[in-house]
């Protein structure tokens, strides 16, 4: 079955080599820190340079739609033929919400809150970064549905490393 794992930066030359993925989804500040791993092509290791925060501050870059737009092309260019891999430095905001996201856009058929909910059961860490929800919801036209659900599930536990989890997504050919 089709799974998107999450983990951090830490863990992901290990989470890739012991899931077989072939894709991985990159979202980190400083993105010279990482190193595709092997077995994944570069053409397959979409990397996105922004900081993990919710509102503009001095000197960081803040996640845009323009981000949220690359990381829907990628998912929906993924053939789900191996897992995907989405990590962050900690695996526990960028990297959740971007998992999020893309299962919302890849399994439309399955609610919103579902899948906030399969996240709070896989990871008591998770906390997706409200503010990447928002612009994927805006762009998927959700109209809130994605944040209310995200701010059902609350804050995760206070953590400095997430705990790793993972997505079943479905067999491909599913609504993308």
């Amino acid at each position: 079955m089709p799974r998107i794992h999450v983990c951090s930066l830490d863990r992901l030359h290990t989470t890739v080599r012991q899931t077989g993925a072939r894709d991985v989804l990159t979202v980190i500040k400083n993105i010279d820190q990482v190193i595709t791993p092997q077995g994944v092509e570069e053409a397959r290791h979409l990397k996105l340079d922004f900081a993990d925060i919710w509102q503009p501050t001095a000197g960081e870059v803040m996640a845009n739609a323009d981000h949220v737009a690359e990381i829907l092309g990628f998912i929906r260019r993924w053939d789900r033929a191996n897992p995907l891999v989405v990590h962050c430095y900690a695996g526990v905001s960028r990297s959740t919400a971007s998992a999020y996201i893309a299962a919302c856009a890849l399994r439309p058929d399955t609610s919103e809150a579902e899948w906030a909910e399969r996240i709070r059961l896989a990871s008591p860490t998770a906390t997706p970064n409200i503010h990447i929800v928002r612009l994927g919801d805006s762009i998927l036209e959700r109209g809130g549905r994605m944040v209310k659900a995200i701010e059902r599930i609350g804050r995760g536990e206070d953590c400095y490393e997430g705990v790793p989890f993972a997505l079943d997504i479905g067999p491909p050919g599913r609504p993308a």
